[in-house]
């Protein structure tokens, strides 16, 4: 399931609080702060929905979002896009313009209300709330609002799988990114094999039969859920 969210937001510390509520919503964020590099990474891999500042430097908002639509690509054409304003009265001439967005915000605007209408966006087209929750600040991890009893290893491991699923991952690259955040730990390569055995028993106690990390030979691991 793609539960990734793309902010094009040219405000470095607006961009950085939406996706750290983002992420504790359980959505997986990429931030771009310019319209013409963003188009052309969700071009490259789309993702679940967009949120997108009108003014960005480069390419703006509008004629991103038109882009987005106009594309021979029948997933980028029907990306979910929600498009923030500063000033309320281009809502209105949005609006007026038929830009194609899904929903307006002007700025301030509450990022609990943002997550609570890409949650609803995303539920209209389909892609239900994530079953698997990361809180990146608080390091936790839930699956269906259960908290899973994890190490700071498992933590690691898991958070970094569940960010990317589909993608797999060597141990070598699951051991530096189980490092991050606390460089202090002392994990082998081999060890992870270990932690990954524990996190499959604990996943399975929240997930009965739900083989959620899938060994790939000779590769390593890939999360599936």
């Amino acid at each position: 399931m793609n539960d990734r969210i793309a902010i094009v937001e040219d405000e470095p510390e607006l961009a950085a609080l939406v996706a750290d509520y983002a992420r504790a919503a359980g959505y997986t964020a990429d931030v771009f702060g310019d319209g013409a590099a963003a188009l052309d990474a969700l071009r490259r891999d789309p993702p679940a929905l967009v949120v997108l500042d009108l003014m960005l430097p480069g390419l703006d908002g509008l004629a991103l979002c038109r882009a987005l639509r106009a594309d021979a690509n029948p997933v980028l054409a029907g990306l979910p896009v929600v498009m923030v304003t500063a000033r309320v009265e281009e809502i209105d001439r949005l609006l007026g313009l038929d830009a194609g967005a899904d929903d307006y915000l002007c700025k301030p605007f509450s990022p609990r209300e943002l997550v609570a209408r890409i949650k609803a966006i995303l539920r209209r087209a389909g892609r239900p709330a994530p079953v698997i929750v990361v809180d990146t600040l608080a390091r936790r991890i839930a699956v269906h609002g259960k908290t899973l009893d994890l190490t700071p290893t498992e933590y690691g491991i898991l958070a970094a799988l569940a960010r990317r699923p589909g993608q797999v991952f060597s141990r070598a690259q699951l051991l530096d990114l189980a490092r991050e955040g606390n460089a202090s730990l002392d994990v082998t390569d081999r060890a992870i094999d270990t932690h990954v055995k524990n996190l499959r028993r604990k996943l399975d106690a929240a997930l009965p039969g739900v083989d959620a990390i899938r060994s790939i030979y000779g590769l390593g691991y890939r999360f599936d859920l």
